[in-house]
């Protein structure tokens, strides 16, 4: 029998039990509509921590007061900047310290750290990635083998769900990587998939590939912030993130990126060099000849983008009270909670029912579910974006919907089913 019960005040009784529900106040949430607002788009963009203006205005005051100067003298001087972040964003994704740096955009560090670890030869010039990557993984990959000298279609080869399925089986993933593995260079894919929500077993990913002679790196756009992940000791190759997401630190954020010590302190291995990978002790010699700094600063390009980093600091510091491992626990609770309402609502409606295509096994997901809505199409999710929920639609007929344990609460999933009820009638 079912924990959960299908009202608004079994709901506010999950709420009062929640020990993470105060952080819903240390957010703010969007008040753009005529209707109070569920918002379940975490996963595309978080919601801004309140606290964020402080941070920011604290590196616009240091700017104001002391110009260029403040990349020695700012309260967090600049010159350092990204150096406060590290140990925070090492902790969420399993990390060394020396293995992790905040700098650029996700699709810009994917493409650094490819130039790295996608070196095709004769023998070995393929990369394994899963089919409905995000589109910007895809045409990342694309190019790359482009540039190399390859066809797409040869160069990459994507495992897909079979068919009549949604979800793509793990087993599926690791006979393409023995099947590959005389020809295989790279494996690439998203920790968790963007459309379908599941989540990946990266651990076991990563050992299949090392054992074919492939090299193994993670998108973790959909992963960092939302599910518990231990780089290192995984002995992945290497990783990107965005800030934006579940780590709730801004459009555009900075992105984290992840290369595993084993390679982190190879001076030798290709790279494309700027001046604030160099060396800081030497840096502002401005000597020609590019000296890598030890660890993944070595992969920086430019100075940092202070007022990205301050607002992703102001986001690590409530992941770093919070932790990952109670930010997990709730997640399991609330889309398990949603899981619940959304069959109670399809069970007991006869114009359309709802099919959760992500993965009902807690440990194959994170804070998504993908629903398949069959009888009713976009209408519906226009319905439900009148009455103020703020959600995702996917052609051709798929609503992503994302509860985050650090802002929504357990009423949010009930108000959202409820609405969800009525659209379907």
């Amino acid at each position: 029998m079912s924990k959960f019960i299908f009202s608004e005040a079994g709901a506010k009784e999950l709420d009062q039990n929640d020990a993470l529900s105060a952080y819903r106040d240390r957010f703010s949430m969007p008040d753009f509509t005529d209707h109070a607002c569920i918002y379940f788009t975490g996963n595309s963009l978080g919601l801004k921590p309140k606290v964020v203006d402080n941070y920011i205005k604290q590196e616009l005051n240091d700017w104001s007061k002391y110009g260029v100067e403040g990349h020695f003298h700012a309260k967090n001087p600049w010159f350092s900047y990204h150096e406060i972040l590290t140990e925070q964003a090492a902790r969420i994704v399993g990390a060394k310290n020396k293995e992790v740096v905040i700098t650029h955009s996700l699709t810009t560090n994917l493409h650094l750290l490819m130039v790295s670890f996608y070196r095709p030869t004769k023998g070995r010039y393929k990369i394994l990635c899963e089919a409905k990557a995000f589109p910007s993984d895809q045409y990342a990959l694309e190019s790359q083998v482009k540039f190399h000298g390859y066809a797409p279609d040869d160069a990459i080869i994507e495992v897909a769900p079979r068919d009549g399925e949604h979800l793509i089986r793990h087993e599926d993933i690791l006979d393409a990587i023995e099947a590959n593995k005389a020809d295989l260079a790279l494996v690439m894919i998203g920790g968790v998939n963007y459309y379908s929500g599941q989540l990946f077993d990266m651990e076991s990913i990563t050992r299949a590939g090392h054992e074919a002679g492939a090299l193994v790196g993670f998108d973790l756009a959909h992963a960092a912030g939302n599910v518990i992940l231990k780089l290192h000791e995984w002995q992945v190759d290497f990783a990107a993130w965005c800030s934006y997401k579940y780590l709730n630190s801004g459009p555009g954020g900075v992105s984290g990126m992840f290369v595993h010590e084993k390679h982190a302190n190879s001076p030798k291995l290709p790279r494309f060099a700027g001046w604030w990978g160099y060396d800081k002790s030497t840096r502002f010699q401005m000597e020609p000849g590019f000296v890598p700094m030890e660890g993944a600063e070595g992969w920086q390009l430019s100075n940092a983008p202070v007022i990205s980093m301050a607002a992703h600091k102001a986001s690590l510091d409530i992941f770093d009270e919070v932790g990952m491992e109670k930010l997990r626990a709730k997640s399991d609770d609330l889309t398990a909670y949603l899981e619940f309402c959304i069959e109670k609502v399809s069970n007991e409606n006869a114009n359309c029912n709802f099919e959760i295509i992500t993965p009902k096994n807690l440990a194959e997901r994170g804070a998504q579910l993908s629903i398949l809505c069959h009888g009713k199409g976009k209408e519906l999710f226009d319905y439900l974006s009148d009455n103020g929920v703020v959600a995702d639609w996917r052609e051709p007929n798929v609503i992503r919907v994302a509860p985050v344990p650090l802002y929504n609460s357990f009423e949010d999933v009930y108000q959202f089913a409820k609405l969800l009820e009525q659209a379907a009638r």
